[in-house]
């Protein structure tokens, strides 16, 4: 995704103030801000973030009226792009079609005999495999909705369960609601980092999402957010994702090298390696 050059001056001027207590070079910054803003002049649109704004009313519709199945099959869209170029990924979503939340509400409400889909705390290790049909609970695979949606691999299959799932049990069907939470449970710092990291670390625990397709997922929703939810189009800001050709351009051209005096950059983005413990106790008997 491409941001403005004002949007990105602003994070290099966030970052270096941050960096240890340095302040950046002067010259430094506006050689990056020169650099940056004739490549972002070549690369997209300056008004970036009001097309995403303007594209997306039926999301901000949406999240007016609290509509849990709209967002998550919008968010579901947005995670089908993971893996793969954007043209194969809609090509594949308009020839096969796309699973949304009604078709797993209805799947779910005949009561599917596999323990796996019996909440969302069951449903990890699930393992479904879509080329050879195969999975954790192979006795109950022959009647099981989970294979039944044409997707293109048995891992978005699962994504979209264990969203669904996510929202069902841990968000109470309103994700809306569970968004504000999350939000309003670090807003007293006023730091953004804590906000995002408030959204996003639990749902990094749904099956088979990667840090950068779940953050341009969500910051697609939370900027298209009204204006009067700030926390969300602040946050929604800080999530638009920095591509790995972008931080190396940035890398090589000396930008960061050259802005965080003193401060030790890496040569590449940081690879999630680890998870953090799962984020969400299950309910106790007869709760």
């Amino acid at each position: 995704m491409v941001t403005d050059a004002h949007t990105v001056q602003r994070e290099i001027r966030s970052e270096a103030d941050k960096g240890r207590g340095l302040q950046a070079d002067r010259s430094a910054l506006d050689h990056a801000t020169r650099l940056v803003h004739r490549v972002c002049c070549l690369a997209g649109p300056a008004d970036f973030i009001d097309e995403v704004r303007t594209d997306n009313r039926a999301v901000r519709t949406a999240i007016k009226k609290h509509d849990t199945p709209a967002l998550f099959d919008r968010l579901m869209a947005g995670l089908s792009y993971q893996g793969v170029s954007d043209r194969v990924a809609s090509g594949y979503m308009d020839q096969h079609g796309r699973v949304g939340w009604h078709e797993i509400e209805c799947a779910l409400a005949n009561n599917p005999s596999c323990p796996k889909l019996q909440s969302y705390w069951n449903f990890h290790g699930c393992h479904y495999h879509k080329t050879s049909r195969t999975c954790s609970e192979p006795d109950h695979i022959d009647h099981c909705p989970l294979p039944t949606h044409d997707l293109r691999n048995g891992r978005l299959n699962q994504t979209a369960y264990s969203l669904y799932l996510f929202l069902r049990d841990i968000a109470g069907n309103d994700l809306v609601r569970w968004i504000q939470g999350q939000l309003g449970s670090a807003a007293d710092t006023c730091d953004v980092c804590q906000m995002r990291s408030a959204l996003v670390d639990p749902l990094r625990h749904v099956y088979g999402v990667s840090d950068k397709v779940l953050s341009m997922a969500l910051s697609v929703l939370l900027v298209a957010a009204p204006r009067t939810m700030r926390h969300w189009v602040k946050v929604g800001y800080s999530m638009i994702a920095i591509d790995t050709l972008v931080h190396n351009f940035l890398v090589r051209t000396g930008i960061l090298r050259r802005i965080a005096v003193g401060t030790l950059i890496t040569e590449r983005p940081p690879h999630r390696t680890e998870r953090a413990p799962f984020g969400h106790s299950a309910p106790t008997s007869g709760s």
